[in-house]
């Protein structure tokens, strides 16, 4: 079994999008100072084995260790919370991305479907994350 290698920041693989086609902020990201380039390593292959991997999670640990590795190999802050209404279904979770040069568009909004897709999958999970912010504490 190969061992992976970890990701090497200076290696910028994502195509950039068409012009007008995004609000990804690539240039600018590549014209800072000093840029953090991590995200650049999500190519579209990686994407989709992401994508493919949050759908599939498990567990609140196991999405909460896919959080942590999305900000270390990638700089994406996903927080996720009851939503400020009431949570009657998967919507009513909330699943944000910190703003961040580089990451695209349509990125930006497959990670938080995906997630909705194993929380409908797996309502457990849910029940365990909104538990965790005591929302079912008298239940």
């Amino acid at each position: 079994m190969a061992m992976l290698k970890p990701m090497s920041p200076l290696t910028a693989t994502r195509q950039p999008c068409p012009p007008g086609a995004c609000n990804c902020e690539r240039e600018q990201l590549l014209e800072a100072p000093e840029p953090d380039l991590r995200i650049l390593n999500l190519d579209r292959q990686a994407e989709k084995v992401l994508i493919e991997r949050l759908e599939n999670i498990q567990s609140l640990d196991d999405l909460e260790h896919m959080q942590r590795r999305l900000f270390e190999q990638l700089g994406i802050q996903l927080m996720i919370g009851p939503g400020f209404n009431e949570v009657r279904s998967m919507r009513g979770i909330g699943i944000h991305i910190a703003d961040q040069p580089g990451l695209c568009r349509k990125t930006r909004q497959s990670i938080p479907a995906a997630i909705r897709r194993a929380l409908e999958k797996r309502p457990e999970i849910a029940y365990r994350l909104l538990d965790g912010h005591d929302l079912l504490r008298d239940t």
